[in-house]
């Protein structure tokens, strides 16, 4: 019986976003906590969790990574990486007190907001940060400029906004939220403030955009969108708001495909799948067993966008990985009694 029979028979079948899982700036992240380790050897420390997700720390911290809160945990020169949301400039300060050798896994795309906040700081513009309180990359992006910038969380914060000149007053986001949403704020800012500029770019990311537009396609056919993530991710949760929005019966965020409730596929004939832009493959592969194992067999890959970009590793780190392959080099050389 062909897969096309069998989705005949059963009524069953799973629609799988692509793009899904791993974007560019966790890819690197995770690296370069992994080449960190087979460098440096554990322990490795890392503020914060390198990436919102719940197995991809668990892994790393079998390998050797210790994740602390703040500086203050880590021994005095030992090395730290920062994890891939940003950190306040403050953070680095307190990093050089302790002699500590800090690795930047920042994302490039969370740095271009913090090079827009200072530069826009520097010309003594009010900044409206459109993000999610007590967010890792909020808290960051705003410690570039204090006194300039004031959140805006969603679009009924806005109401609440004052400046001190409305023709100089510009808004940029956190990069992991929902784009409607994010618009929806936009647009009421400017009623009370119509001279209010954006930022040069689209602040929100390539891969936060390209998974919400897929998920919009595929969610008015599925009877259930389940989004892999971790409840800590931004991403991920505003991707089981957007299937919802986007027309999807029921939308569920699981960690894992053992936190899949029977109950949730009861009578459901389509099931959307995609994960969060912190999320390895295996989990989604999991997923997609448990629920070839309860007869959704035919799988269909919706994709919307191709995913090409890279970004290369921390420049601290990749200066040590360097001299590490020179010495290795050198030796090899020596034990043949070529000159060095």
């Amino acid at each position: 019986m062909t897969e096309a029979q069998a989705t005949l028979q059963t009524g069953k079948r799973v629609l799988l976003a692509k793009p899904r899982g791993y974007c560019a700036g966790v890819d690197r992240a995770v690296q370069t906590v992994q080449e960190a380790l087979k460098l440096y050897g554990p322990p490795i420390y890392v503020r914060k969790q390198i990436v919102h997700n719940k197995h991809v720390v668990a892994t790393l911290e079998r390998q050797g990574a210790v994740f602390v809160e703040e500086n203050e945990e880590v021994p005095e020169g030992a090395i730290v990486i920062f994890s891939a949301h940003g950190v306040a400039p403050e953070v680095y300060e307190q990093a050089r007190a302790r002699s500590l050798r800090a690795i930047d896994a920042t994302c490039p795309l969370v740095t271009k907001v913090h090079q827009e906040a200072r530069r826009f700081a520097a010309e003594d513009y009010d900044i409206l940060l459109i993000g999610h309180e007590g967010h890792e990359e909020v808290i960051g992006t705003s410690g570039e400029a204090p006194a300039h910038i004031q959140l805006v969380d969603g679009p009924e914060a806005a109401d609440r906004v004052t400046v001190r000149d409305p023709s100089r007053v510009v808004w940029l986001s956190q990069t992991t939220l929902s784009v409607d949403e994010t618009m929806e704020t936009v647009a009421r800012l400017k009623r009370r403030l119509p001279l209010l500029q954006s930022p040069p770019s689209d602040d929100i990311c390539y891969a936060t955009q390209n998974r919400q537009h897929v998920v919009k396609k595929i969610a008015p056919e599925c009877d259930v969108v389940i989004v892999v993530g971790s409840r800590n991710s931004s991403n991920s949760v505003r991707l089981v708001e957007v299937a919802l929005d986007a027309g999807a019966r029921a939308g569920y965020l699981v960690d894992y495909a053992s936190e899949i409730d029977d109950e949730w596929l009861a009578g459901a004939g389509t099931v959307g799948l995609t994960s969060g832009a912190s999320v390895p493959e295996e989990l989604v592969q999991e997923v997609l067993d448990h629920l070839a194992a309860r007869g959704y067999t035919d799988v269909t890959e919706v994709t919307t966008a191709q995913e090409r970009l890279t970004f290369s590793l921390p420049q601290e780190l990749k200066r040590d990985m360097r001299a590490a392959a020179a010495a290795r080099a050198g030796d090899g050389n020596e034990r043949r009694g070529v000159p060095v």
